[in-house]
């Protein structure tokens, strides 16, 4: 019998490290309301102030820039394989 691992939105996620970095609340006390792991809140926490800091820095557009880019090489990668691809079929078949 295997365990489904729990899994959260982007929603939830953030309420909970918007009550973590509020500060209004301990951790102990956002476990109970949210029914989750001390450390779950601490890592969402964490990441929400790591996105915060990035926003401020520019690091974010960059990481951005750098995806797109990334996905654009990828997708030239694979039209020319798929060009390759076709003329091989055609060769063999021929």
């Amino acid at each position: 019998m295997s365990v489904k691992k729990k899994t959260y939105t982007a929603e939830f996620k953030a309420r909970v490290a918007l009550d973590a970095v509020r500060g209004d609340m301990t951790i102990n006390e956002i476990t109970t309301k949210y029914k989750i792991h001390a450390s779950q809140v601490s890592n969402w926490k964490r990441g929400a102030l790591d996105f915060i800091k990035n926003g401020f820095s520019g690091k974010q557009q960059k990481i951005e820039r750098n995806d797109k880019q990334l996905m654009e090489q990828l997708y030239r990668q694979i039209g020319e394989m798929k060009v390759e691809n076709d003329f091989l079929k055609k060769s063999v078949w021929e």
